[in-house]
């Protein structure tokens, strides 16, 4: 078996290496079974040195020229050779425990693929408030949070990846369309609760509530129009780590 992590990287020097670290550590737990391990680190046209920390620590890197999540994701599964892809965010930490979790899973053949609950360290009152009502409705409606998805690769391919129509929020989009796949083929959509993936807080300490709360209202009055739109998801893209 062979899993590849497939991790989309915009100007994420900051932070990356210490991601792939703990990804080089965890895999004990993929090791421990007799599988291996790759990487796949999608540079999305950055324009600092995360080309370049990405191959120093042992990832194979591929390049997009667009500045787009979606195709920045796309571009690092499409070039994944694995049997499963774990889809997983520059600034978040998976421990070993969490893919021993993830590999417990990816044996049961009803598995098509899952995520994770997510924990943020040091974050305001409102924010907490917020992931908590995220972690909620991500179990609820089995949604895995962008930071963290797995699935089977043949699932990925299938379904063509991530929308290329959004720059935002595409996770959610390909989540609901790999839920129909599974129900098709009557397999499942897993959320762990345990042990959660630590991501970083920094959307929530460098932006405004304010600012979060208007992007919610826009989306929300425009029917997500404006997630189809870059300048109107700038906060995403506008190359602040």
């Amino acid at each position: 078996m062979l899993i590849s992590i497939a991790i989309p990287a915009f100007n994420e020097e900051k932070l990356l290496g210490e991601t792939l670290t703990s990804v080089k550590t965890s895999g004990a737990a993929f090791r421990a079974r007799g599988w291996e391990l790759e990487v796949v680190v999608c540079d999305n046209n950055s324009t600092d040195r995360t080309g370049a920390i990405a191959e120093a620590n042992g990832a194979r890197v591929v390049f997009e020229a667009e500045n787009q999540i979606s195709r920045a994701r796309n571009a690092a599964g499409h070039a994944a050779r694995g049997d499963w892809i774990i889809f997983l965010d520059a600034d978040s930490t998976p421990c070993e425990g969490l893919f021993a979790a993830t590999a417990e899973l990816m044996e049961m053949d009803s598995t098509l693929g899952g995520g994770v609950v997510i924990r943020m360290e040091c974050m305001p009152w409102w924010a907490q408030m917020g992931l908590w009502k995220w972690n909620m409705i991500s179990r609820v409606f089995k949604l895995p949070a962008g930071s963290y998805i797995f699935c089977r690769a043949t699932a990925f391919r299938e379904l063509e990846g991530f929308s290329h129509k959004l720059f935002a929020a595409e996770e959610i989009e390909f989540d609901l369309r790999l839920n129909r796949l599974a129900r098709r083929r009557g397999q499942q959509i897993h959320i762990i609760r345990r042990p959660p993936l630590l991501s970083s807080n920094r959307r929530m300490v460098m932006y405004s509530p304010f600012r979060l709360l208007w992007f919610l209202i826009v989306t929300t009055f425009t029917a997500g129009f404006n997630l189809r739109r870059r300048e109107t998801c700038n906060w995403w893209y506008d190359g602040q780590r």
